[in-house]
C-alpha cells in the first residue's frame, strides 16, 4: 500500500489545441559530416533520422518532447506539482511578469528569460511570444542553462537532465507531447550496440537505476516516455529540490544526478514518515531538518557514490546565513494568499485538487 502522504500519480489533464506546422521537424544546428559512432552509410543529415545520426557533442537539436526517452524511473511529483500549479496561477502576470512557464521554456531552449508575452501567448506556438535572446545569439551563460541528450542506437534520444523541467512542460494544458525544444547533445552513441549504450551510459553516470526506495532497477524498467503517468515518485528527490539555495546551491560543474544522490544521502538522516507532507508547516520543517543536515555535514563528507558534500553544492552557513524568516526558507514557505507564495504552497494546492 502507498504511503499516505505519497499523492497518487495524476490523471493526463486535457491538452490545448495545437498549431499545426509551427516548428518544422526536427532540425539540427551543425555542419554537414558525419558524428563518430553515426552509422555508416547515413546518406544525408536532413530529415528527422539524419539529423540525430549526424548530431555530434554540443549540437543543438530540436526535439518533440514525446520522442524522448527518459534515463531515470523517478521523479520528484511536488516538485512538479509546484511548476503546474504556478504555471495555472495568474500571480506572475498579476505582478507584472510573464508566466513562469514562459520563463522556463525560453531558458531551456537556450534564450534566457521570456519577453514580450501577449495575453494570447501559448507554449504550442513559439511565434506568439518572444525571447530576451534570439535563436543564433545564444551566449555561454544561455547555453549552460540548456538541458542534454544523447543519441543512442538508431537514432533514438534519451534525455540526460531536465526530466522535471521538459515533464512540467509537457504536462501543462499548452505544452503536450507534440512541444519542440532545442536540447544540447552530450553525445552521440547512435552507433553503439544496445549493450555497449548502456555500459558508456553507466559509465558516464548518464542514467539513474534507482526506484523510488533507492533500489536497483534494470534499463528495462525505465519508462519510454515523459509523462507523469510513467514515472514513480521519489519524495526525496522533492525534498532536495526544496532544500536548493537553503542547504545546497548546484555549482557549475555538478555533478550528475545531484539530487538524487542528496537524497540518497538523506534517507538515513530524515525520516519522511514522521511528517506530514499534506501540510504545509509540517512539510516545510523536514525542509529545515534536511538543509540543517546538509549545512552540518562537514565539505569533506562523502555524500554518495565518492561525490563530498562540497562537490555537491553543500552551502557553509544554513539558509545562506539568513535567519528563518528572511532569505530563501521565508519565500519556501510563503502561503498561497501571498502575492508570490512559496514553491510547497503551489506544490500543496496543485496536489490538493489530483
Amino acid at each position: 500500500m502507498p504511503h499516505p502522504n505519497t499523492p497518487q500519480q495524476p490523471p493526463r489533464r486535457a491538452r490545448g489545441p495545437r498549431l499545426a506546422g509551427v516548428l518544422a521537424a526536427t532540425a539540427l544546428l551543425c555542419g554537414t559530416g558525419l558524428a563518430a559512432g553515426a552509422p555508416a552509410g547515413a546518406a544525408s543529415c536532413s530529415g528527422s533520422t539524419g539529423a540525430r545520426l549526424c548530431a555530434a557533442a554540443g549540437d543543438l537539436l530540436d526535439v518533440r518532447l514525446g520522442d524522448l526517452r527518459p534515463t531515470q524511473e523517478t521523479l520528484g511529483f511536488d516538485q512538479i506539482y509546484y511548476k503546474l500549479d504556478r504555471y495555472a496561477s495568474s500571480k506572475d502576470e498579476e505582478n507584472g511578469d510573464p508566466n513562469k512557464r514562459f520563463d522556463d521554456y525560453c531558458e531551456t531552449n537556450g534564450q534566457d528569460k521570456a519577453d514580450k508575452v501577449p495575453g494570447s501567448a501559448t507554449l504550442s506556438d513559439p511565434s506568439s511570444f518572444t525571447c530576451e535572446v534570439d535563436e543564433g545569439d545564444e551566449s555561454d551563460d544561455t547555453l549552460a542553462q540548456m538541458k542534454t541528450v544523447v543519441v543512442g542506437p538508431g537514432g533514438a534520444l534519451y534525455l540526460t537532465d531536465g526530466h522535471h523541467s521538459l515533464t512540467s512542460l509537457l504536462e501543462t494544458p499548452d505544452g503536450g507531447p507534440d512541444l519542440h525544444i532545442r536540447l544540447k547533445v552530450q553525445a552521440n552513441l547512435s552507433g553503439d550496440s544496445e549493450t555497449g549504450f548502456w555500459n558508456t551510459m553507466e559509465r558516464n553516470d548518464w542514467v539513474w537505476l534507482r526506484d523510488e526506495n533507492n533500489q536497483p532497477i534494470t534499463t528495462a524498467q525505465l519508462p519510454r516516455h515523459l509523462g507523469l503517468s510513467g514515472f514513480h515518485d521519489d519524495r526525496y528527490r522533492s525534498l532536495v529540490y526544496f532544500t536548493r539555495d537553503i542547504g545546497y546551491t548546484a555549482p557549475d560543474d555538478a555533478a550528475e544526478f545531484l539530487e538524487f544522490l542528496w537524497g540518497t544521502w538523506l534517507r538515513d538522516r530524515v525520516d519522511l514518515d514522521d511528517h506530514d507532507l499534506t501540510d504545509e508547516d509540517d512539510y516545510l520543517d523536514a525542509v529545515r531538518d534536511a538543509s540543517e543536515e546538509m549545512t552540518d555535514a562537514d565539505g569533506d563528507t562523502v555524500i554518495a557514490d565518492g561525490h563530498t558534500a562540497k562537490d555537491l553544492g553543500r552551502l557553509d552557513k544554513w539558509n545562506d546565513g539568513d535567519d528563518a524568516d528572511d532569505g530563501e526558507f521565508d519565500k519556501l514557505g510563503r502561503p498561497l494568499s501571498d502575492d508570490e507564495p512559496g514553491k510547497l504552497a503551489y506544490a500543496l494546492d496543485y496536489r490538493s485538487h489530483l
